[in-house]
């Protein structure tokens, strides 16, 4: 049972989300997450329809499909949510191969996916959110953005490319008292993760610290805390949920 004093830290009463990539895996435990704080969340995904409406059924949130890659899309889907107060950026995949064979359409398809998207709603949510002067932008990077990995240079590329721009974005909008901050993530078990070969899947869980992989939701509540006023006085962060596997 939550007592009270825990349902008041990091509350999100009142408090409309979007979080994008919502359907499964990171971005589902983040919508949950933030539901249970209060807040009504807008599940933002590509794929997955039945998913996605699932999700927003269970957490009494609206489900709307969109592709973040799209510019017009992008800007859509803010449209259709309302009056957001926290976005948080969580679409994103991985098409990963050596550079000295990777293809164009790998690069764009994830550079596009990954780091435009978020240039995209960003963009969209910027106007309304400087006009009342409050929001919290949370965009979620990766550790392999901080410090890269093999046959990942699309995509390092593109999660270091947000941790750049939630930083510019961050100084920005800070004096119209809108925040943005960058959680990212270390190994988490997900649908992308299960699919790893075990010996890399080893590899990782020995090299981190805490010698597991993290849980969705515990990549989730760091998500709430940051999107909340229990993290008014923090912008341009980066929070490495990793087990310190980036140390």
């Amino acid at each position: 049972m939550v007592s009270p004093s825990e349902a008041a830290f990091a509350s999100l009463d009142g408090k409309r989300a979007l979080v994008t990539g919502a359907s499964k895996g990171i971005g589902r435990a983040i919508a949950q997450e933030l539901a249970r704080a209060g807040a009504h969340v807008v599940v933002g995904y590509r794929s997955g329809r039945d998913e996605a409406e699932q999700l927003a059924a269970e957490i009494g949130g609206a489900a709307v499909q969109a592709d973040v890659s799209s510019p017009e899309e992008a800007k859509r889907l803010v449209d259709e949510a309302g009056d957001v107060d926290v976005l948080v950026n969580n679409a994103g995949l991985t098409r990963d191969g050596l550079l000295a064979r990777m293809s164009d359409d790998d690069w764009r398809a994830v550079i596009e996916t990954n780091l435009s998207s978020v240039f995209y709603t960003c963009r969209a949510v910027t106007r309304p959110m400087m006009k009342k002067r409050a929001g919290s932008i949370v965009n979620i990077s990766s550790v392999v953005g901080v410090h890269g990995n093999w046959g990942q240079t699309n995509y390092a590329a593109s999660k270091a490319g947000m941790i750049g721009f939630t930083k510019s974005l961050a100084r920005e909008l800070g004096s119209r008292n809108i925040r943005a901050n960058v959680v990212a993530p270390g190994y988490v078990k997900t649908q992308l993760t299960d699919v790893l070969p075990e010996a890399a899947t080893a590899a990782m869980i020995q090299a981190t610290p805490l010698g597991r992989v993290a849980d969705p939701h515990e990549i989730a509540g760091a998500v709430r805390f940051l999107a909340s006023d229990a993290a008014a006085f923090i912008t341009g962060e980066v929070l490495l949920v990793d087990g310190g596997l980036g140390m």
